[in-house]
């Protein structure tokens, strides 16, 4: 893919987006990432990638544009680019919470438009993106799917789901990452070092979720294999959920879904 793409926004979504595209061999010169303090995008200027504080400049050469700012600051970027997004671009917003209405609304022509929230996990290219559009037109999902494939796996699910998204797949990483640091806690109260617990629980989670990728299993079909009557894991779990696990789980995952639908 040859097009130019600018992000506007470096914070670690935007550098995250980046990263993941400089490793799917996205060309360096063909992407611009703006940022007022540009001085925190060294390393990506080193790689070769345009570096710039001029959002009008970045989105004037660009073919494809990704807002990826904060969501307080969305109004204030598309009111400036406004002129020089022309109706042949690509425009791609990634911040929660501000629909294609919301953006059409800002534009002064009327370019195709999609919503994408993908995670900070792009940067390793293992994000979960989910995509949604004011078109059907065929050749721009696949192009925006060609740009977040880089960064991982990409569905196409209905922007009234944005919201939801945000949450399980964004957000999410964040509640894994807790989960994994409970495991790591745990596992040096049993004896480990704190290196080798962090080993350990790490690859587990990778391992676990290979299990249902692969292999397509509800997670309930593959806790039965390791299971025994009587044994070590199920005592473990039971006890999880006496302590109200899997319920604390459901009702973090609600509040921060019911906290973005405000």
């Amino acid at each position: 893919m040859n097009s130019k793409i600018a992000i506007l926004g470096g914070g670690n979504l935007g550098q995250a987006i980046a990263s993941g595209l400089i490793s799917d061999h996205f060309k360096p010169s063909n992407i611009v990432i703006t940022r007022h303090k540009t001085d925190l995008l060294k390393s990506f200027k080193e790689q070769g990638v345009v570096i710039t504080s001029n959002n009008i400049e970045a989105v004037k050469n660009a073919d494809t544009i990704i807002i990826a700012v904060k969501p307080y600051k969305i109004s204030e970027v598309l009111k400036e680019v406004a002129p020089e997004i022309s109706s042949n671009k690509l425009l791609i917003s990634v911040v929660s919470d501000f629909s294609i209405e919301q953006i059409k609304a800002q534009l002064q022509f009327d370019p195709v438009i999609y919503r994408a929230m993908p995670n900070t996990a792009a940067s390793v290219n293992e994000s979960i993106t989910c995509i949604a559009s004011n078109t059907s037109d065929d050749e721009s999902t696949t192009n925006v799917k060609r740009i977040f494939n880089a960064l991982g796996e990409t569905i196409v699910i209905n922007e009234q789901l944005m919201d939801a998204a945000t949450v399980l797949g964004a957000c999410g990483i964040a509640y894994v990452l807790r989960f994994i640091r409970g495991m790591i806690q745990g596992g040096i109260e049993i004896g480990f070092d704190a290196h080798t617990a962090t080993q350990i629980a790490t690859q587990t989670v990778k391992g676990a979720s290979e299990l249902l990728l692969q292999k397509g299993n509800h997670p309930e079909a593959e806790i039965d294999k390791v299971t025994t009557p009587k044994g070590c894991t199920i005592a473990g779990l039971n006890e999880m959920e006496h302590q109200g696990f899997s319920s604390a789980l459901i009702k973090g995952i609600k509040t921060s879904y019911d906290n973005i639908s405000k």
